[in-house]
């Protein structure tokens, strides 16, 4: 005997009315239109064109609330259960729209403006003005080189952290204690490792570093005094910080390797470094694409060190961009010429990243 509890639950196409639809789709696009218009006019009243009372930009966000919940309710009145299925990633989509695709509106009106803080007049569009000038500045484009020069040096820190996870994975003594010992520098924030380095170590008169350096033969070791040797140092400090996730994340991969692909290979006469070339480095491409492509994300939001030790010195040679648009909102409060130069280097990170993950996907799919 069967009852029917037994059988599955099977949804059904729901008989909609016309009246029905017709109303869902009336709410729609009737709060739509009550959405623009709000927003049309407080963007002509932010232009100066008109006055219709708005001081803040409260009633554009209470019309894209309207028109999110009237989206929600008609999607259930034209599709019934399957709507209801939709709204459990709709609302999720309608705030992310509300976080992200807004300000991003926003700062674009930004960009191609000028508005500096300490100005009274406020913010004035400029059109081309700040793009032009962005193309002229010789420091923007030296903050652009030197990412290029902090990003390949990720290819060092992977085949240093590589080393690092083989030795962690090998049976040696206190593998415990120097998983741990090696995980302290990322630990520490970024912002206490330049003060605790760059600015007491590294410090020219009393600093330890400066003295062993002393000590070795070199008589003034300043290791901020020029672009060569202050860039060099910036890229060892980020290194030594985030070595230790790159290092992690391989560990993870290594032991994730079934063992017996070792002794099979050991076995067949195998010597340690073939096994390691057709073995160990084939098998780990997955983790090791994938622990890079997060080091170059982090890598190029670089700034909080720079700016601790260097401010971007000795005359620009040390700066990245993220360093130099702080330093333009903050130093000189040019609001609008610091929003254009973020625009543009997301633009860049965007395209840069959708190549290397276009690459690294071809690089990882099976040869036959």
């Amino acid at each position: 005997m069967t009852s029917e509890s037994d059988f599955l639950h099977v949804v059904t196409a729901d008989d909609i009315s016309a009246r029905r639809k017709t109303f869902g789709r009336a709410i729609v696009w009737g709060s739509a239109a009550i959405f623009a218009g709000v927003t049309v006019a407080q963007v002509l009243q932010q232009a100066g064109s008109a006055d219709f009372g708005f001081r803040t930009w409260r009633p554009t966000l209470y019309t894209y609330l309207l028109w999110a919940a009237c989206l929600c309710w008609a999607q259930v009145l034209l599709y019934g259960e399957r709507g209801k299925r939709v709204l459990f990633v709709l609302p999720a989509v309608l705030f992310v729209v509300s976080m992200v695709v807004f300000p991003l509106i926003f700062a674009l009106g930004i960009a191609f403006s000028s508005w500096n803080l300490s100005s009274p007049d406020g913010r004035q569009f400029n059109g081309l003005d700040n793009l032009r000038q962005m193309w002229a500045d010789p420091f923007y484009w030296n903050a652009l080189r030197n990412m290029v020069w902090y990003t390949l040096a990720i290819a060092v820190e992977y085949a240093i952290a590589f080393g690092l996870a083989l030795l962690l994975n090998a049976q040696i003594r206190a593998r415990k204690f120097f998983r741990v010992a090696f995980l302290m520098p990322l630990m520490l924030s970024p912002v206490a490792v330049s003060w605790m380095i760059g600015k007491s170590m590294m410090e020219i008169r009393f600093g330890p570093i400066a003295r062993l350096a002393r000590e070795l033969g070199w008589s003034s070791p300043s290791f901020f005094g020029s672009p060569e040797i202050a860039r060099a140092t910036i890229m060892i400090m980020d290194a030594w910080t985030f070595i230790p996730f790159m290092m992690i994340m391989i560990l993870a991969g290594l032991q994730a390797i079934p063992r017996e692909l070792h002794e099979a290979a050991e076995v067949d006469g195998g010597s340690p470094w073939r096994r390691f070339w057709e073995i160990t480095f084939p098998l780990m491409l997955p983790v090791s694409i994938t622990a890079i492509l997060i080091r170059i994300i982090f890598k190029l939001k670089l700034a909080d060190i720079i700016i601790n030790v260097t401010s971007g010195g000795p005359g620009g040679a040390t700066d990245s961009v993220t360093s130099f648009i702080f330093r333009e909102y903050r130093d000189r409060s040019n609001v609008g010429y610091g929003t254009l130069l973020a625009i543009v280097y997301l633009v860049l990170i965007v395209i840069a990243m959708t190549v290397l993950m276009k690459l690294a996907d071809r690089w990882m799919r099976p040869r036959y």
